[in-house]
């Protein structure tokens, strides 16, 4: 793509993402706030989860956040994938009938670059592609979106921490200004502390609900507490808050998946950080009650 379209494509976008998203990148509570929506896997209510046309949809429906999921092929490539199987979101077993169980880390990144990625959403996405990790932080900085990247399933991966951190560095993603604009998660805590010894610098999120008496030994290398949203309530999120990360400042909250005005209106009112969603115009919508 030229420069010139590019940032023609960059101020169409922006137009409408100042819509979703407070300046700050967390809800300061006691101003109210409201806060971040975090596109999850992309907008996957709209477009095939953890493709370029996830992260596209995203920037048209103005969500600054896009979340997304990290693994790694059998010839060392960083990939965006949820699943550890190809199965489910691509035409794997069409194209590579006698390899089940079809893990990604089976598969090189040659190969996983064939499948049809789209197909299985609707018609409108054949031919959609398993992105890159680099190309798909090319496409987030395309649209100036922020970035929630989970390392998923890092103990299939040894050394996954390592090979992300070094690919965000060669992309840009660790200097100054990038560097506001992402956050590590992972539900291993092995592999945040991984990430936060090697990288100080880069805020991270742990997915899960810890027990309120065992918050102080996970602010030693997590920002964020990021919990299933039925697992939450306004003491827990409360007891999050009250709580020093790394960076020195509170820790914050950002639940998943919420997919309803019902359940955006009710954990907005438990003092959340930010909300993970397949729908972020519902819940924008929402919050604008």
């Amino acid at each position: 793509m030229h420069a010139r379209a590019a940032t023609a494509l960059t101020t169409a976008f922006l137009g409408t993402a100042a819509l979703l998203l407070p300046a700050t990148d967390g809800r300061a509570v006691e101003d109210g706030t409201p806060p971040a929506i975090i596109a999850h896997r992309g907008a996957s209510a709209h477009a095939p989860e953890n493709t370029l046309a996830a992260v596209d949809k995203a920037a048209a429906l103005g969500a600054v956040w896009v979340e997304n999921d990290v693994q790694r092929t059998r010839d060392g490539k960083l990939v965006v994938l949820h699943d550890d199987s190809l199965q489910r979101t691509t035409d794997v077993e069409t194209v590579f009938p006698g390899r089940a169980p079809w893990k990604v880390k089976d598969f090189t990144a040659a190969e996983i670059a064939r499948l049809d990625a789209g197909s299985w959403f609707g018609a409108t996405y054949a031919g959609a592609r398993v992105p890159t990790l680099k190309q798909y932080v090319h496409r987030v900085d395309l649209h100036r979106q922020k970035l929630l990247l989970e390392l998923k399933n890092p103990e299939l991966y040894p050394g996954i921490e390592q090979e992300t951190l070094k690919l965000l560095g060669n992309e840009g993603w660790l200097d100054g200004r990038h560097r506001s604009r992402l956050i590590v998660q992972s539900f291993s805590s092995a592999s945040l502390r991984t990430v936060h010894d090697l990288k100080p610098g880069v805020k991270t999120g742990f997915l899960g609900t810890p027990a309120v008496a065992d918050l102080p030994s996970y602010a030693v290398f997590a920002d964020q507490i990021n919990p299933s949203y039925t697992s939450v309530s306004t003491g827990y999120v409360s007891a999050v808050q009250s709580f020093t990360g790394p960076h020195g400042k509170p820790m914050q909250v950002s639940v998943w998946t919420v997919n309803t005005a019902d359940a955006a209106r009710r954990v907005a009112g438990y003092g959340v950080d930010g909300i993970i969603t397949n729908k972020p115009d519902v819940v924008r919508d929402a919050l604008r009650e």
